[in-house]
């Protein structure tokens, strides 16, 4: 029974992971173009079915979306006037996190 367990452990912690990477992979890097990429691919695969030549559509949209995230990385961060007049970067924009400045 323990060895039967044991081995349910060991497929569930395997399946976690893989999933835990493809995750990572496809969302964790830029959502935006993950649902840009999604969406295409939805698009092509509408437009092919009404019979019209679609091979053109992902290219494009890989074509608006790569300058897209690299924008979104080195876009300049905005900055903040603290109370005493001095500005400062927006550290809850770099970090990413939700940070109150206080």
């Amino acid at each position: 029974m323990a060895q039967n367990e044991r081995k349910q452990n060991v497929i569930m912690t395997r399946l976690r992971a893989f999933f835990a990477f493809w995750y990572d992979f496809v969302i964790g890097d830029d959502w935006h173009v993950a649902v840009g990429v999604v969406v295409a691919l939805a698009a092509t695969y509408g437009i092919s079915r009404t019979g019209a030549p679609a091979w053109w559509l992902v290219p494009f949209a890989v074509a608006l979306l790569l300058p897209y995230s690299l924008w979104r990385v080195i876009r300049p961060s905005p900055e903040v006037t603290t109370a005493k007049g001095a500005k400062e970067p927006d550290l809850a924009r770099v970090s990413g996190e939700d940070w109150t400045g206080e």
